[in-house]
């Protein structure tokens, strides 16, 4: 079992994996909790992400195709990658929006997870028009950070036509997102009237002013100790009500963001398989049962 951080380290990373504080400023405050620079340093490891934990489906499962695909977003090409079961049968597709480090094997394998339960699954990589996602985190996270975020939104919610017309898609298309990812569902919900369904974990939510704009059904998956993220959540609850939008809020309890990376520290399994049941549920209802063989 993975040693238990203390919440206010656990809250120390999260504002500096969101940028709210520089590296210089969280190993200080590290350094401050932990007693010592030598005992910051070994708690470090612990916080970040170990992507050898990350093939739950391997990449080269072989009842999966897998393969890179493209699409063009007004002239800027978005790369990532596209995976489903083998065989001829339209898919209902399901769009995989990663956090704030970019395309990284975690988020790969979360395609291929979408892709084994039917799916025809598109990772999508944000940081296509920067070279695609580094193997550093880090420099990823800072690559993230010098994105416009309207304007990514934009090159992100151009993926929705791009599966909908796909040769292996049935045309009904979702989203999914985690972090960073889980706000930008949000957004592309606003831009998206093509969008059917939209499943954000942990995501910052879209003004409350563009709430009329959505039309896809929403599924909202918060933890109960994030308390950045859900302040927001009051706001977008109302709006979205007032517009008479389809919504369904979960708060897992005693948990924190990122709850459902399996390669953090901050992973917890029975919220994690308990969300990810609920998104499977919602996106059959609202995309349509996918075929689960050839």
């Amino acid at each position: 079992m993975e040693p238990r951080i203390d919440q206010k380290v656990v809250d120390l990373y999260d504002s500096f994996t969101h940028g709210l504080i520089d590296r210089r400023t969280f190993i200080e405050r590290l350094t401050a909790i932990a007693g010592s620079v030598a005992a910051a340093t070994a708690m470090l490891p612990l916080l970040q992400n170990d992507y050898a934990r990350a093939a739950i489906v391997a990449a080269d499962d072989p009842r999966l195709a897998i393969e890179k695909a493209s699409y063009d977003a007004s002239g800027t090409r978005m790369s990532g990658t596209l995976a489903r079961l083998k065989g001829d049968a339209k898919r209902p597709a399901v769009l995989v929006i990663h956090e704030n480090r970019g395309l990284n094997p975690h988020i790969e394998d979360v395609t291929r997870r979408l892709a084994l339960a039917g799916f025809l699954a598109f990772g999508v990589d944000a940081l296509s028009p920067l070279g695609g996602t580094p193997a550093d985190e880090d420099k990823g996270r800072e690559m993230i950070g010098s994105l416009n975020t309207a304007e990514t939104a934009q090159r992100i919610a151009a993926a929705v036509p791009f599966l909908a017309k796909h040769e292996g898609s049935t045309g009904a298309v979702g989203a999914v997102g985690f972090c960073w990812g889980g706000g930008m569902v949000n957004r592309i919900a606003v831009l998206s009237p093509e969008l059917k369904a939209g499943v954000a974990y942990y995501g910052s939510q879209a003004p409350a002013a563009d709430a009329p704009k959505i039309q896809a059904a929403l599924l909202l998956h918060y933890a109960g100790l994030d308390s950045r993220i859900n302040a927001g959540i009051p706001a977008y609850e109302e709006a979205l009500k007032a517009a008479g939008k389809r919504f369904t809020i979960h708060v897992y309890p005693d948990v924190n963001h990122a709850f459902n990376n399996d390669t953090g520290n901050r992973y917890d399994k029975a919220a994690a398989e308990l969300a990810w049941s609920r998104t499977i549920a919602f996106f059959t209802e609202h995309l349509g049962a996918p075929p689960k063989g050839a």
